[in-house]
């Protein structure tokens, strides 16, 4: 009996109420809710390097064979510009000319004959020529290629005669005393300056005073000047040009030139039996004499 009463006494009646159930015994825990999945980080590429050997080699190959054919490209043009005879000096013209000559100024250029082409210094051929031909105003060397040089130049024009002894001194319309020749060229009028009594000759001296018929002379319309056959200064605004015929033209001062020469082409074709015209206001050109 003893061991049957310890035995109830273990066992609990499911129809009494009894303890709680003991931790960790009856129904099992509810299952815990999974946790969100982390996302994967990517994979890490890996650096693949290209294996030395062979087939850097064989990149190399054209480009060494490209780099040799440069050098073998240049060395073959510089050869051929400065060692072979294919483009050397052979022939030298020279054009533009008047009072000059072509041989004048091929002697003056001086250009090696012979010479690469390539290597001729074509500044220093026209400097040469400036320097040894005054006439000459501009000069333009160029290659014409494979073998020549061409000399294209330009004369200076004399608008002034210089009375110097038995001969005449040519002046640009610059003012530049350029030749000396021993017989006046046609249709350019001579100066003559007789200033030393003037009052304003202490302020314009005789330099100046050229200036100023050099100025008219170059101003004059071409018509004009060819009827001009002296230029008289007295003094700075007493210039006076005396034209074919026994005409007289008085002209003032230097000022104006260009409408000057203007009035006064438009009083020859009006007056064309005067003797004398004024045109030194030229806004009031005026006419006179038979």
């Amino acid at each position: 009996m003893a061991g049957a009463t310890t035995a109830q006494r273990g066992t609990p009646s499911p129809d009494r109420p009894g303890r709680p159930p003991a931790k960790g015994a009856g129904s099992p825990k509810p299952p815990k809710s999974p946790k969100s999945a982390k996302p994967e980080k990517p994979a890490k590429a890996v650096k693949r390097t290209a294996p030395r050997g062979p087939g850097k080699q064989l990149r190399r190959g054209p480009v060494l064979a490209s780099l040799a054919a440069a050098v073998l490209l240049v060395a073959g043009g510089s050869w051929v510009l400065y060692g072979s005879s294919w483009l050397r000096v052979e022939k030298v013209t020279a054009t533009g000319t008047d009072v000059l000559t072509p041989e004048q100024v091929l002697a003056a250029a001086a250009v090696p004959v012979g010479a690469p082409l390539v290597s001729v210094d074509t500044d220093e051929i026209e400097s040469r020529v400036r320097g040894r031909l005054p006439r000459i105003d501009s000069v333009d060397a160029v290659r014409a290629w494979p073998h020549g040089i061409g000399l294209k130049v330009t004369e200076r024009k004399p608008v002034l005669l210089i009375k110097k002894d038995a001969n005449f001194v040519e002046v640009d319309a610059s003012g530049v005393r350029f030749d000396t020749v021993p017989k006046a060229p046609a249709g350019v009028p001579v100066l003559e300056l007789n200033a030393g009594g003037s009052p304003s000759a202490r302020r314009f001296d005789e330099e100046r005073l050229l200036h100023e018929a050099v100025l008219v002379a170059g101003s004059l319309p071409a018509p004009v000047a060819r009827q001009t056959v002296q230029v008289k200064v007295g003094s700075y605004d007493s210039i006076v040009l005396e034209l074919t015929g026994g005409r007289s033209v008085r002209w003032g001062s230097g000022e104006q030139s260009d409408a000057k020469g203007r009035a006064l082409t438009a009083l020859l074709k009006a007056a064309p039996k005067a003797g004398h015209f004024d045109v030194s206001v030229p806004t009031a050109p005026a006419a006179a004499g038979s």
